[in-house]
């Protein structure tokens, strides 16, 4: 098991980002299990340790808890739009309500401020400052501990935060079902399970996206080293710490003309994907939004390197089809 006070100074990197309130937090997604819309939870009349309800999730009946209760911060009425992020550390599995979660992003260690004289109660031992934005970062083992610890009740009326009219109990319970209905698979450390999201990015005017279930990392800038040799949509490899991975080139790989003239891979953003244990760097031209995964919209195609298609917002989308690209026979992928 990982000491609390340890925690940051082992995971500064790949980090999934979340609003609650007015303010950004940042858990390590090697912690995260699961994304998933607000589900109707079960609440028995007395729970401790600042808990919000149950859930039984995985043939497991997890804690869901809200950390402003934690850092005593004024908690707001929920409502179906509010997301749950579950996570695992060796020994627990709870899940922490969010306002909407936002993305995947690394964090750079020379932006990171550890908070002195904490102890093992403080759930926040960081700060990430980039800019003007500020996240605070989570230790969930932290959290851990103070779930093991004897904490009286909250003083407040847990249910008549969530929702209470037909329709958002309707919905919430359905999400519930469809929970209990999941097949059982195995919970693995460090994977990610959020096939209900998607992160969708630029290939020239175009619109694209790919299942955040696939995406390890998105670096903001690239810096390419380039490998004579070597196919004109490998830009290169680049080095995230320590580490080679492929630079792979999507609109040339795809056959996608560039509208400008300015260099492939210059400075561009790039989603590290993984996928069969295997990494590679997907140059792109912008990163935008994570959204939920609009299964009333989508059209299968099943052509090419595409999977999918929908049209949100009166702007059209394709779902890149990860596994195809990895399978295909033009990449060839050696150890470095």
């Amino acid at each position: 098991m990982i000491a609390a006070g340890n925690y940051i100074e082992q995971n500064k990197n790949n980090h999934l980002y979340f609003l609650l309130g007015n303010s950004k937090y940042a858990v390590n997604t090697a912690n995260v299990l699961e994304i998933m819309k607000l589900p109707a939870l079960d609440y028995p009349q007395k729970l401790p340790n600042n808990i919000i309800g149950l859930l039984k999730y995985n043939n497991f009946v997890i804690n869901i808890i809200d950390i402003r209760f934690y850092l005593d911060i004024e908690v707001t009425k929920y409502d179906t739009n509010n997301e749950l992020i579950i996570v695992k550390t060796d020994e627990t599995i709870f899940g922490i309500i969010t306002d909407k979660v936002i993305g995947i992003m690394p964090l750079e260690s020379s932006n990171i401020d550890t908070i002195p004289f904490i102890d093992n109660k403080t759930i926040i031992d960081s700060i990430y400052k980039q800019n003007q934005d500020t996240a605070f970062i989570i230790n969930i083992y932290s959290i851990e501990n103070r779930l093991k610890q004897t904490i009286k009740s909250l003083d407040i009326d847990i249910p008549s935060l969530f929702p209470s009219d037909k329709e958002s109990i309707d919905l919430m319970r359905q999400r519930t079902q469809a929970i209990a209905a999941k097949s059982k698979f195995s919970i693995i450390s460090g994977e990610l399970h959020a096939k209900r999201k998607l992160i969708s990015f630029n290939l020239n005017d175009d619109m694209y996206c790919i299942p955040l279930d696939y995406v390890k990392e998105v670096i903001k800038n690239t810096n390419v080293t380039n490998i004579p040799g070597t196919p004109d949509f490998i830009e290169g490899i680049i080095n995230l710490r320590g580490d080679y991975t492929t630079v792979l080139n999507l609109k040339k790989f795809m056959n996608i003309k560039q509208h400008n003239s300015s260099s492939e891979a210059d400075k561009k953003p790039a989603i590290i994907v993984r996928c069969n244990d295997m990494d590679i760097a997907f140059l792109i031209d912008k990163i935008n939004e994570l959204f939920d995964f609009p299964e009333d919209k989508i059209k299968e195609t099943g052509e090419g390197y595409y999977s999918s298609e929908f049209i949100l917002n009166d702007i059209p989308y394709t779902i890149i089809n990860v596994e195809k690209i990895f399978t295909d026979k033009k990449i060839i992928i050696t150890d470095m």
